[in-house]
């Protein structure tokens, strides 16, 4: 057992450095002499090399027999990493788990879009990041150009951050306006928006507002915290947030969401999507596998 597992541990340690080396300038096209039958394009085409890999990528997985027996949940989880001190390395790792177990999203800090979209181009698994993150705290017209730039680097989900400084003021018009700026610019880039309350900081009757104000500025999800506040998901949460929005549009349980028993219930309350970075955990235990540790913390 201990042998497989170093087998396994060496074989994700290839396939992300082989993934971000991929990323790398690559030399004009005839510079390293491959004609592509010596073996020798491995080393050289790009294009070769990546559909190795993508083959490769699938004999891995069956190899190391981590797929679980029933993904479905894992269509629900935006695998997350959004701690400031990510490297490249654990930016790849993250990429790496969600194309084995065919998550919905990564969820990224702008910064990681373009590495992120790159590694994942033609997995399925979308590319989600965060704007006006986590305070949501500056104006709407800075949020909508963090979320054009964005999508220029290969975003197709927005998660943003409310003005919860507003809500507290009651200035709906600014609260609204703020999340409509996003909107429009996220839905002009074909991508979606996510719409994050800070739950934790609300009060009930806020969290109705704020989930009744995203939903007439046309948000596509409401999300319950950032994972940086002072508290994350609860069910209570959840099912408020799912009774204000009707069943038009999705509810997302964002923080503290670590096993498949916490998803289940989030779920069952009404949630449509998770945010964790215990992903892979809880598709093992989905799959009735033991639970272990979370390979990429990141405060959520």
């Amino acid at each position: 057992m201990q042998n497989q597992a170093a087998i396994e541990r060496i074989i994700e340690e290839i396939t992300r450095e082989v993934l971000l080396r991929l990323n790398q300038p690559q030399a004009a096209s005839g510079a390293s002499g491959c004609n592509c039958t010596d073996g020798s394009c491995v080393l050289h085409c790009a294009d070769k090399v990546q559909q190795v890999v993508q083959a490769g990528a699938s004999r891995v997985t069956s190899t190391l027999g981590v797929r679980p027996q029933d993904d479905g949940i894992a269509r629900y989880i935006d695998h997350t990493l959004l701690k400031p001190d990510a490297s490249q390395d654990q930016i790849a790792q993250l990429c790496y788990e969600a194309r084995t177990y065919h998550f919905a999203s990564v969820c990224i800090n702008p910064a990681h879009v373009k590495l992120s979209a790159q590694l994942l181009k033609d997995s399925g698994v979308k590319v989600c990041t965060v704007v006006g993150f986590p305070l949501g705290a500056t104006p709407g017209t800075v949020k909508a150009y963090e979320t054009q730039q964005a999508i220029r680097d290969g975003a197709t989900e927005i998660d943003m951050v409310i003005n919860v400084g507003a809500l507290k003021s009651k200035d709906y018009t600014t609260v609204k306006e703020d999340i409509g700026a996003v909107v429009r610019a996220a839905h002009a880039g074909n991508a979606l928006v996510k719409v994050i309350i800070e739950a934790a900081l609300l009060t009930d009757e806020e969290k109705v507002i704020a989930s009744h104000l995203s939903k007439l500025a046309g948000a596509d999800f409401v999300k319950t915290s950032t994972g940086f506040g002072p508290g994350g998901a609860t069910v209570e949460d959840v099912a408020l947030m799912r009774k204000v929005v009707g069943p038009d549009i999705g509810v997302k349980a964002a923080g503290g969401v670590r096993n498949f028993a916490d998803a289940q219930a989030m779920i069952a309350a009404g949630a449509t999507r998770l945010g964790a970075s215990a992903g892979v955990r809880i598709v093992k235990e989905a799959g009735g596998e033991g639970g272990g540790t979370a390979v990429s913390p990141s405060g959520y």
